[in-house]
């Protein structure tokens, strides 16, 4: 009796452990944040398909600390692109549903440029590391030429 209850809990494990996660524009996203940031969401505000990158998902992330410089400080990024690995890597469970954020097409808009040019691409890391190279980078003195 124990080999078949057995054989059924690994086969009910092994089909949940491959289940990927559903992304679609408008969620709200729990997902492994920074430490003191536990209230942080992302939220997908769009979804494009590019040839090369595959599936591209434009978020934005809110309720978090992002210090940079003496006078700088964040609580919202409205505009970062990031990848399908950068989500199933990120996102916990779904918290809800809301309109696309509105501050992010002007981020969006000078991405594309940019990504049309060949000088952007889409974050392939977690959301936290991109929240810590952001602000890494913003705590950089500039160069002022």
């Amino acid at each position: 009796m124990r080999l078949p209850l057995l054989l059924f809990a690994v086969l009910i494990c092994s089909s949940t452990l491959g289940a990927t996660l559903d992304f679609d524009v408008g969620q709200v996203w729990a997902y492994k944040t920074r430490p003191g940031e536990q209230d942080s969401t992302l939220l997908i505000d769009k979804v494009e398909d590019d040839p090369k990158l595959g599936r591209i998902y434009h978020i934005s992330v809110s309720k978090i600390h992002i210090k940079g410089g003496a006078a700088t400080f964040t609580d919202e990024l409205p505009h970062i692109p990031v990848s399908l690995q950068t989500l199933t890597a990120s996102c916990t469970h779904l918290v809800g549903r809301s309109d696309p954020n509105p501050m992010y097409l002007r981020g969006y808009r000078v991405w594309r440029q940019a990504f049309e040019a060949g000088h952007a691409g889409i974050y392939t890391i977690s959301v936290s590391e991109i929240l810590d190279l952001t602000e890494k980078m913003l705590q950089q003195p500039s160069t002022g030429t």
